[in-house]
């Protein structure tokens, strides 16, 4: 008889010994199938020195029940789990869940039912029957995904199939993908293109671990050239993991790569379809899957044959998760990168701060593309001062501005406003009163959105239609939207040109690759004359015609009043202003700003990169902020306001004092109500000889808090709020 360790997918739980039963063989990383109490659970077998458990004697153990028929998780992903838990102090089962992406794929391949539209056209139509036949053309899944995306009930598409509108089709969970040509479309590069893809390529050739900081700027091809590490990775047969900030960059970038290598790549993400992540993940674990590309989750997969790992835009901030595991995947892909030996290329035109000090170190080895391909130049960027250059009243567009976007109308070129900010207003008052509508459920302001006549939090999801009257006073055509988001923009436009055609740009419009790809195909084709956009047109569009981008409010992301906020603002700018001129055609940026002696908007203006860096890195240094110190958040939370600030006292009250750890707080959170939970925060702020992971275990690991009191640690913070 022999005995196995499991990490089990229970939080109370979370290590288990079994019994392994007489003819059944278990190694590390296999899952498998386990008896707790009258249920059945999932587990992993786990190298039992590696993990603690409390002793069971042997003859008190239950038998695993059975070994599930996937490959094993490798040992270098294990390793990469147990560091990603233990750095951004996590539960290793919530880590090591993110592997089996799949639940379903776990027992293996087969067949499943799914359903399409026929394309019969029938002689009367209901108006869900006609919404699902709008929504449906193209799609295929169980009836249950298509009733989602078409809004409508079940028992609708069962209807339509009984009526012969939607037919059942037997779909093998197992089929093989179209296979990627490493040589169907070689691109021509320029010398300094090629010189990177050679450095790349013998990279992946020479195997082993290479951190690279791909900088270049807007427009430089960066993408070409880190196609051709690809593509050599392809004609090794090993596979190539890209990782993508939002999905909403994924169907610009499916053209690119279908254009280059013959087919698409193999998606990974939240929205896809349960027998499509099926699908995907059998295919990586087998080994069959050339190329994913996918959100952060596509991390932790269990590649067989991992030969390079790409992080596209990898100074977004949205690579860092908020909640669960707050981990980086930045940080995590070059580790991963790390314990398997291989490979990985963080590619960006405004590269975080942390990365460049790396690369200033040597530790990451820096390539840079500093001209745009085919002869392209900058754009010439201006500001416009709106303190002197005042826009009309009730309107957010300078006249400078006004005028240029006018030229570009008259010869047919295309104008972007960038406003960072969704909605029509992010605030909306009584004229009468001064009543403010406020989320129910957390500390902010509801946001006015005229397309869905909706009010809206942002952070929670919460919406209400807009009242015709002041709840509060009870006053009839009072209220007043204050301040502007994309869709006030849209209006001013419209207003001012009454004859362009505008597009706004934002999640709520573009909230699936179909509408993605519909906006794209008008913009590239000249059917849309200005685009009006928040952040989701920032990067990885090209658009020929486009010469002219407008800053609405380049002061905007300035108040956010933590340690990146001049830094998001640059990256933001700079890489909107890289969508102007990168055609034939020159380019020209406008930024909007009260501050323009601000230290960003001053290099904004001056196109002086380095000195923005130099000047940030110089003031984090003094500060001994990261990257020159360590920081962590201590987020406490309840439904209880009471019982949250006394589990924050409780915990700033037992911190330790150390030399090289500052504690600071417990403070409410800036917001302090969030989805109906009350928060408070501590912030650890500790030179980096500061073992912060140990400091923190230590000081939380003992304590005990009601059951409705969350405690949780982000090492690394992105959110301040």
């Amino acid at each position: 008889m022999t005995r196995v360790r499991l990490l089990v997918f229970n939080a109370a739980l979370g290590v288990l010994d079994y019994r392994v039963p007489e003819g059944m063989r278990i190694e590390p990383g296999n899952v498998v199938i386990a008896p707790l109490g009258p249920r059945q659970i999932l587990g992993i077998a786990w190298e039992p020195e590696r993990l603690n458990a409390k002793e069971v004697p042997s003859e008190k153990l239950r038998s695993v029940l059975e070994v599930l028929p996937v490959p094993p998780l490798p040992a270098p992903l294990r390793r990469l789990i147990e560091w990603t838990a233990d750095y951004y102090c996590a539960p290793l089962w919530a880590v090591a869940r993110m592997a089996l992406g799949s639940m379903a794929a776990l027992r293996g391949g087969g067949t499943v039912t799914e359903y399409r539209l026929t394309g019969q056209e029938p002689a009367r139509l209901t108006p869900q029957r006609a919404a699902a036949l709008d929504a449906l053309q193209g799609e295929q899944g169980t009836i249950r995904e298509l009733a989602e995306l078409a809004g409508v009930s079940e028992a609708v598409l069962r209807g339509m199939v009984g009526a012969g509108l939607v037919e059942a089709v037997t779909v093998d969970l197992d089929r093989p993908y179209p296979r990627a040509d490493p040589a169907h479309a070689a691109p021509h590069l320029s010398a300094l293109q090629q010189e990177a893809a050679d450095l790349f390529v013998r990279a992946v050739d020479d195997g082993g671990f290479a951190p690279f900081l791909l900088d270049g700027v807007t427009g430089s091809g960066k993408t070409e050239v880190y196609f051709e590490a690809v593509a050599e990775a392809l004609k090794r047969g090993r596979q190539v993991l890209v990782l993508l900030p939002e999905i909403a960059l994924t169907e610009n970038f499916l053209r690119r790569f279908e254009a280059r290598f013959g087919v698409p790549p193999i998606l990974w993400h939240s929205s896809l379809k349960s027998s499509e992540r099926r699908r995907a993940w059998r295919a990586i674990v087998q080994g069959s899957a050339q190329v994913v590309v996918g959100a952060r989750s596509a991390l932790f997969l269990p590649y067989a044959r991992l030969g390079l790992v790409v992080v596209d835009e990898a100074h977004e901030v949205s690579f860092k998760q908020d909640d669960g595991v707050r981990y980086n995947a930045r940080d995590v892909a070059v580790m991963r990168a790390k314990v398997e030996g291989l490979p990985v290329i963080l590619a960006s035109a405004t590269p975080a701060l942390e990365s460049m000090q790396l690369a200033d170190a040597g530790i990451y080895r820096r390539v840079e593309l500093t001209d745009r391909f085919g002869g392209a130049r900058l754009p010439a960027i201006s500001v416009v001062d709106l303190r002197s250059e005042v826009p009309p009243p009730g309107k957010w567009l300078a006249p400078r501005l006004v005028d240029e976007m006018r030229a570009r109308l008259e010869r047919g070129e295309q104008s972007l406003l960038f406003l960072n900010r969704r909605g029509y207003a992010p605030l909306t008052l009584c004229r009468t009163c001064g009543y403010r509508f406020q989320c129910p459920n957390c500390t902010a302001w509801l946001v006015e959105h005229r397309f869905s006549g909706r009010l809206a939090c942002h952070h929670c999801g919460h919406e209400t239609p807009v009242p015709e009257a002041c709840p509060e006073c009870g006053a009839a055509d009072c209220l007043v939207a204050c301040g502007p988001g994309v869709e006030r923009i849209a209006d001013e436009v419209a207003e001012l040109f009454p004859e362009a055609r505008v597009a706004t740009v934002t999640s709520d419009t573009m909230n699936n690759p179909e509408r993605i790809g519909t906006f794209v195909a008008a913009a590239e084709a000249g059917a849309i004359d200005v685009i009006v956009g928040t952040q989701l047109v920032t990067k990885g569009y090209h658009f020929p015609e486009l010469t002219l981008v407008g800053v609405v409010d380049a002061d905007l992301g300035l108040d956010g009043g933590d340690l990146r906020a001049a830094e998001r603002t640059f990256q933001q700018i700079a890489q909107v202003s890289g969508r102007a001129g990168r055609g034939e055609k020159p380019g020209e940026v406008l930024i909007q700003t009260r501050h323009p002696e601000a230290a960003v908007i001053a290099a904004l203006a001056s196109a002086d990169r380095d000195a923005f860096y130099a000047a940030e890195i110089e003031a984090r240094r003094e500060a001994g902020a990261p990257p020159f110190g360590r920081w962590a958040a201590i987020i406490v939370s309840s439904e209880d306001q009471a019982e949250a600030l006394a589990a924050a006292r409780a915990i700033g009250g037992c911190a330790p004092d150390l030399p090289d750890v500052l504690i600071l707080g417990p403070a409410p959170a800036p917001l302090a109500l969030l989805r109906g939970r009350y928060r408070f925060r501590l912030l650890v702020a500790a030179r980096r000889s500061a073992e912060v992971q140990k400091v923190l275990r230590g000081w939380l690991d003992p304590l005990e808090f009601p059951r409705g009191v969350r405690v949780a640690i982000d090492v690394d913070p992105y959110s301040f709020v």
